[in-house]
């Protein structure tokens, strides 16, 4: 049975985290997020290498090359790409590796806008609302069912 692998995705100003709006996205630094990420995984057997762009084509070039590192599992926050990037959907349909859309805020309690994305329904999961514990609840999950998957 081999190693589980996770890619945590981040996407457009979520580099700023921790001080972008810390009343609705919290003092945490995506640094932060990504270093409890990947001692979470360890913890669960998995390996997690975290990607952060502002830059969709650079998002999508990530994706693919996921595709043939062997990558089990992607962990996205699309940030504003959710609300309006079809070719975003494309890419991450188009690697057939199963992904969790993962939400610092609830998305359905704010701007009517931000209640459509072109992601959930192509989803194995979608957290939102749960501030950057949505990162610690989407990698257990990831590590559970990867797991089950390798069990059979």
């Amino acid at each position: 049975m081999g190693a589980k692998s996770i890619l945590l995705l981040n996407g457009p100003n979520l580099n700023l985290l921790g001080s972008r709006e810390p009343l609705i996205y919290g003092h945490e630094t995506l640094s932060d997020v990504e270093a409890s990420s990947l001692a979470l995984a360890t913890s669960l057997g998995a390996s997690l290498v975290s990607f952060q762009t502002n830059h969709e084509g650079k998002l999508i070039d990530r994706i693919h090359a996921a595709r043939t590192e062997g990558i089990d599992a992607i962990i996205i926050n699309p940030a504003a790409f959710t609300h309006q990037s079809i070719a975003l959907r494309d890419a991450l349909t188009g690697v057939n590796i199963p992904f969790v859309e993962v939400h610092i805020s609830n998305v359905h309690k704010r701007e009517e806008f931000r209640h459509k994305s072109y992601l959930s329904d192509k989803a194995q999961a979608v957290i939102c609302g749960m501030g950057t514990f949505g990162y610690r609840a989407a990698i257990e999950w990831c590590a559970t069912c990867l797991e089950a998957k390798q069990a059979h």
